[in-house]
């Protein structure tokens, strides 16, 4: 009987419905294992598919194309090690989300998962049917539990493998970006080694998905010698790595040899780095080379071309002026200053013409009205028309600037700076989006393809921002101060909090009440808004799903 075990593990990058691309990922992957002599290729949840896979996997053509890729890359891969790969399996009227086994040219076992998320951005029970509570499978004689994703988060499934034989925990995963997220994990899965006593492999996706990142972030735990458990490795977050890790039998069992241990950035590298990869990798799965956006001269603009300049190069980002005569000489100025920084392109598009030809159109109608937002609005959505005249005409995919405490309380303009097809900071409160903005000044890592330094300028991040829609315009002239307003929809939206609550906890009761009305008023603004990287635990979409018309208001 062996005293090693060897398993590559592939912490990849597949694309939802390149079935064709992705067996190719994992047939790359199984040479390099093959060539270190692993016993086993790991790959992540519903590799094949790319995850996730919505309603997709509910075409019986496509879930069939899927499981026919996996068997005939077992038949490839028949002499060299074991491959273990996510996919769907339909059987029998039933739909599961699986793991393949396949050693020797077949499929040898599929282990089925039984915990379903169906909380935040996960609506597992709709796609899929429960699977049984399994034993372990057999690979060169070791017993392998594998636990799904989900199935690892709680006691039942781990248990009964390592009731039932097993040895080794390992455990693919497609489990999406938040804040601080490995910390959760290590939490779930330092209480999974202390209940079975078993190591366990936490292998994990990288990539992005439409709103959804995986970082990646693979980890290993030995049970603890005096109990609870030892980190023996952790790759990096966001990085496509193939790894080989090695096992030993020892007198306690199975233990996983340490290996490399790579730093885990802060909050706000992961988080710059989520937004970067999220927008890099839409543009790739999509088939855009550059973006196009509106350049205000503001931060939130600055901010969206630094992460495209970095997500893609500055050579590929257009950034588009688009002055009225409420444009002031500064925003001109720190437009050109922050392009000239990026080294990204900057063009300018005059509106006052297309503007007035609007108000002349319409002067019969408005007759005897004010002026109010709705002349402010027709700024907007002609800057809207424009850029996405630019947008259809180069090919550029058209960024749009929004920030998510402007995307909460309807502080934008539907088919105006709304327009576009993707937004880099959507889920970014403008508190952070300052912070944020210094922190990339400070920082430059290999993985931006960016140019270093202050490339954005400091007067743009301490000017009071302004939509510039009137004269002498402030963003505070409509809303509390930005630390109020985003402590106030934190509240509201990430914890689901009472008004009365928050008044307890100081903040003004009109000033409370009056955000919860913005939130819920502009809820039909953000069912047509650009998809984004979802960076928080509550991010709007499929995190948060409220109905648009909605007579409800909590009551002080």
């Amino acid at each position: 009987m062996a005293d090693t075990f060897r398993i590559t593990l592939g912490q990849l990058n597949p694309t939802v419905g390149d079935l064709p691309g992705n067996a190719a990922k994992a047939r790359a992957a199984w040479e390099q294992a093959r060539q270190a002599g692993a016993d086993m290729l790991a790959l992540p949840e519903m590799f094949i598919t790319g995850y996730q896979t919505q309603d997709l996997v509910l075409k019986a053509a496509f879930t069939e194309d899927a499981m026919a890729q996996i068997e005939t890359l077992a038949a490839e891969c028949a002499d060299g090690p074991a491959i273990g790969i996510g996919g769907p399996y339909a059987t029998q009227g039933k739909l599961y989300n699986a793991w393949w086994i396949l050693q020797g040219g077949k499929v040898v076992t599929r282990v089925l998962k039984h915990d379903l998320p169906h909380k935040q951005l996960f609506d597992e029970l709709r796609l899929f049917d429960q699977g049984p509570l399994s034993g372990p499978y057999s690979i060169n004689g070791i017993r392998i539990g594998s636990p799904i994703c989900e199935d690892a988060w709680w006691p039942e499934v781990s248990e009964t493998l390592a009731e039932t034989g097993a040895e080794i925990l390992l455990i693919p995963n497609g489990s999406p970006y938040h804040r601080n997220k490995l910390d959760l994990r290590m939490g779930h899965l330092v209480a999974r080694v202390v209940e079975t006593g078993l190591p366990a492999v936490y292998l994990n996706s990288v990539g992005g998905q439409d709103d959804q990142l995986y970082d990646g972030a693979t980890f290993v735990l030995n049970p603890g010698a005096t109990g609870g458990a030892d980190k023996v490795l952790q790759l990096a977050p966001f990085d496509e790595i193939i790894e080989h890790l090695d096992f030993i039998r020892t007198a306690d069992g199975w233990r996983a040899v340490p290996g490399r241990m790579d730093p885990q950035p802060d909050e706000w590298e992961q988080d710059y780095r989520a937004m970067t990869e999220g927008l890099r990798d839409y543009m790739r799965k999509s088939g855009f080379k550059k973006v196009v956006l509106g350049m205000s001269g503001g931060i939130d603009s600055a901010l969206v071309a630094t992460i495209a300049s970095d997500a893609i190069g500055p050579e590929n980002v257009r950034c588009v002026m688009l002055p009225s005569e409420y444009t002031s000489q500064t925003s001109l100025d720190d437009a050109a200053d922050c392009a000239t920084r990026l080294g990204a392109r900057l063009d300018t598009v005059q509106i006052e013409g297309a503007r007035d030809a609007v108000g002349d159109a319409l002067a019969h109608l408005m007759a005897g009205t004010k002026p109010d937002t709705t002349e402010e609005n027709i700024q907007s959505r002609l800057r809207g028309v424009m850029l996405m005249a630019i947008s259809n005409k180069f090919g550029e995919l058209l960024l749009t600037t929004g920030n998510k405490s402007e995307v909460a309380v309807g502080y934008a303009t539907i088919y105006g700076d709304m327009a576009g097809g993707y937004n880099p900071i959507k889920d970014l409160y403008k508190t952070r989006v300052f912070q944020t903005c210094r922190w990339r000044n400070a920082h430059h890592r290999d993985w931006m393809q960016g140019r270093p330094g202050e490339v954005i300028p400091p007067r743009i991040i301490s000017k009071p921002p302004s939509a510039e829609l009137r004269p002498d315009q402030k963003d505070e002239d409509s809303l509390p101060p930005y630390e109020v307003l985003d402590a106030i929809l934190e509240g509201l939206v990430e914890k689901d909090l009472a008004l009365k609550d928050l008044v307890a906890q100081g903040f003004d009761a009109e000033t409370v009440k009056r955000v919860e009305t913005l939130l819920y008023g502009s809820e039909w603004k953000r069912y047509q808004a650009a998809p984004g990287p979802r960076i928080s635990t509550k991010a709007f979409w499929l995190d948060r799903r409220y109905p648009l018309v909605n007579r409800w208001r909590d009551q002080l």
